[in-house]
């Protein structure tokens, strides 16, 4: 590698919460997580906003930005830098040695004993139909197991790059708290020329069991309906939040407190005041004759949305809220002009034995795809405190 080969560096440099948020929605769309408003719902680390600068002959213009959440270690003024499901680029197909090591130098003069990043880059997708088979196929115990409808050149070249310039890959199921799903399914709203999708088609998309339930709610009077702006959605939690709970002790998870939630809306939805966009953040409800039988909540920043959390009732489970709640989120993405939604992780299992395997079974009902993302990539700066890290957690 020559000098004459060596990309010019861009300048990192801290910038305002509004310049970031002024550069996202400049875009088609960006993860949730690398919003200004994603930090203050994490108020438990410290947060900054950076941009990437790239110089041009009218002096520089602004390539990219990213959130950065510092976690401390015990006892000691050195952080995790965590960059979740970014930075966010103009181009990820860029020479990444203009781009990484001025985030990981500025990122070091910031007390940061490693940097870690999740590259907004698609590895891989098998849509609903290798899915379905897959399971069906005792040969096949996860997505790999089967060559995936699409692979993608972008990521691929980003993950070479990665690995050429020292950044190590994390394993998805493991490690850090804050780590983000390799593997989330999505359902497209747009054809592959960009064209919108329609109702009918995303409907016919699905399988029967999925059209047969949204049909059989919508018969039973299963009444849907969301919240707008702050305000409102606050004084849902007061529904959200019981069920959340009742669902968590159900399914055997943890639940996130009230408080959490009450953070996130003030946060999300408020930015999304700011921004002139009423669905930032909704709280949705389906009830049955009164009955709160499903609650969720979604996101939107640009055309990406997502089904982020998600609640349901033991009782009336036939009336199937669940499946209507869904599709009611699906439509108000196409209306708002949604490129994708997403109904986040999954594991890469395929095995009918495994128990995670019923939520890709839920999900690949709705006709979409499993996706490969880029996963989590670290850069230790500091290798011994890296390497304490590394043991810290895994002893948690």
């Amino acid at each position: 590698m020559t000098a004459e080969t060596t990309p010019r560096p861009l300048r990192v440099a801290e910038i305002d919460p509004a310049a970031h948020l002024d550069f996202l929605e400049s875009r088609g769309s960006a993860s949730f997580l690398q919003t200004p408003a994603w930090g203050e719902v994490k108020a438990e680390w410290r947060r900054e906003s950076v941009g990437f600068f790239e110089a041009t002959d009218a002096g520089e213009r602004l390539a990219g930005v990213a959130l950065v959440l510092y976690r401390q270690l015990p006892k000691v003024k050195r952080y995790l830098a965590y960059v979740p499901e970014g930075p966010v680029l103009a181009a990820w197909d860029a020479d990444l040695r203009a781009v990484l090591p001025p985030l990981a130098a500025h990122l070091k003069s910031r007390g940061a004993f490693a940097v870690r990043i999740g590259p907004p880059v698609v590895l891989s997708r098998w849509d609903a139909r290798q899915v379905k088979e897959g399971v069906a196929d005792e040969a096949v115990r996860r997505l790999h197991d089967m060559a995936p409808g699409t692979r993608c050149a972008e990521g691929a070249r980003v993950v070479s790059q990665l690995t050429e310039l020292g950044w190590r890959q994390q394993v998805a199921e493991g490690g850090f708290a804050a780590g983000q799903p390799q593997y989330v399914f999505q359902v497209p709203l747009v054809h592959a020329d960009g064209t919108p999708r329609t109702e009918d088609e995303v409907l016919a998309g699905m399988n029967q069991l999925w059209r047969r339930n949204i049909k059989k709610a919508a018969k039973l009077g299963v009444e849907v309906a969301c919240t707008s702006g702050v305000e409102e959605t606050l004084a849902a939690l007061d529904d959200f939040h019981p069920l959340y709970v009742h669902t968590a002790e159900r399914d055997h998870f943890t639940p996130r407190p009230a408080s959490y939630f009450r953070t996130m809306v003030t946060a999300l939805a408020g930015e999304g005041e700011r921004v002139g966009q009423d669905d930032r953040l909704r709280i949705w409800t389906a009830r049955h004759e009164g009955d709160l039988v499903a609650s969720t909540i979604s996101i939107r920043v640009g055309t990406h949305a997502w089904y982020s959390y998600g609640a349901s009732s033991t009782e009336k489970r036939d009336v199937r809220g669940s499946n209507a709640i869904q599709w009611a989120m699906m439509r108000d993405a196409l209306a708002h002009g949604a490129h994708v939604y997403d109904l986040r992780g999954i594991t890469d299992t395929l095995d009918a034995d495994d128990s995670h395997v019923g939520l890709i079974q839920f999900k690949v009902g709705t006709g979409g795809e499993a996706v490969e993302l880029a996963g989590e990539w670290d850069l230790p700066l500091n290798p011994l405190l890296y390497k304490a890290f590394d043991l810290y957690m895994g002893r948690r």
